[in-house]
């Protein structure tokens, strides 16, 4: 095989992700000719409508799937938290490439910190994994949705339609621009549990022998382990982007790996937490051990709840 196509969002994030595996891919395949092929996904196009209301994160995969599986690309860079636990008939998960900070982060032009926001200010954010997270801290805090690109976000925070808002602390990183604000806060684990695979990109592929061999170079052995726990645990709680999830796995040595995990109502009126450590010999079978734990705790009607709210 001589030539790679990599199928990628038109977003200057999606677009940051692609240039870096196609780096990546030529430094090992120095001789081979890669294409990015940019495409327009239906989660681009939606800007005014929370995700949870249109169908989830998947939404920004399926324009990019379609072209592999109709043979216009044979690969496509997602940031990881936005892959769906299941993939359509002949692609496949061929790598994960190592992760960057995996924590949220608070953007603000007056403060630094959630505990620093004044009762009542106004902060943007349309996940609701971190609006259970901000309820939780900070009940009094106002929440309003937040759309579009990390630069259309930060445009907005800028224009004062918000307080401060809430972004992957890696999509700011990469692009260089914590700058553009006065305060760029990433925000603890223990106080913001991240989304499964935040931080980590997945080179998705169709199910063909060779492109998955080729690809496979760019597999990192910790993002691997840790985010087979999160994917597993989100699998088996059967919950996506309609529900409020977090869950971070955190090598922390060559035997031990720590799991933090969260499920509740995006008002965070309840919830069901646990924070366990766990061998790292067992991490195919951690996150659906400890999402079994949650379903005894009855997770399954609490999602069930808060997908009704979300839906309202």
């Amino acid at each position: 095989m001589n030539k790679l196509v990599i199928a990628s969002r038109k977003s200057q994030l999606a677009m940051w992700q692609s240039e870096y595996i196609k780096a990546e891919l030529q430094k090992h395949y120095p001789k081979m000719e890669i294409e990015i092929k940019e495409f327009l996904t239906k989660g681009d196009k939606i800007l005014d409508v929370p995700l949870a209301k249109i169908g989830g994160k998947g939404l920004f995969t399926k324009e990019l799937e379609i072209a592999m599986l109709e043979g216009h690309a044979d690969l496509a860079v997602h940031s990881l938290k936005d892959v769906p636990t299941k993939f359509e008939d002949g692609l496949v998960l061929a790598a994960v490439s190592k992760r960057y900070d995996p924590r949220d982060a608070l953007l603000s032009n007056k403060y630094s910190s959630i505990e620093e926001l004044p009762k009542g200010a106004v902060v943007g954010t349309t996940s609701l994994r971190r609006r259970m997270a901000i309820k939780l801290i900070r009940p009094d805090i106002v929440l309003k949705d937040l759309r579009g690109n990390i630069n259309t976000r930060i445009k907005k925070l800028n224009n004062g339609e918000y307080d401060a808002i809430i972004l992957a602390s890696t999509g700011v990183q990469k692009l260089g621009i914590e700058s553009e604000v006065k305060y760029f806060s990433p925000i603890e684990t223990d106080v913001m549990i991240p989304s499964m695979g935040q931080a980590t990109l997945g080179i998705e592929t169709c199910d063909n022998e060779e492109i998955i061999k080729l690809v496979s170079v760019l597999n990192d052995k910790d993002a691997h382990i840790e985010s087979t726990i999160e994917r597993s645990f989100v699998d088996t709680l059967q919950g996506g982007c309609q529900v409020p999830i977090g869950v971070k796995a955190t090598i922390i040595d060559g035997h031990s790996i720590r799991v933090q995990a969260i499920v509740g109502m995006p008002d965070g009126s309840e919830y069901i937490e646990e924070d366990i450590t766990a061998d790292i010999e067992d991490f195919e079978n951690i996150g659906q051990n400890l999402a079994q734990t949650f379903l005894d705790q009855g997770a399954k009607e609490l999602l069930e709840k808060a997908e009704l709210l979300a839906f309202k």
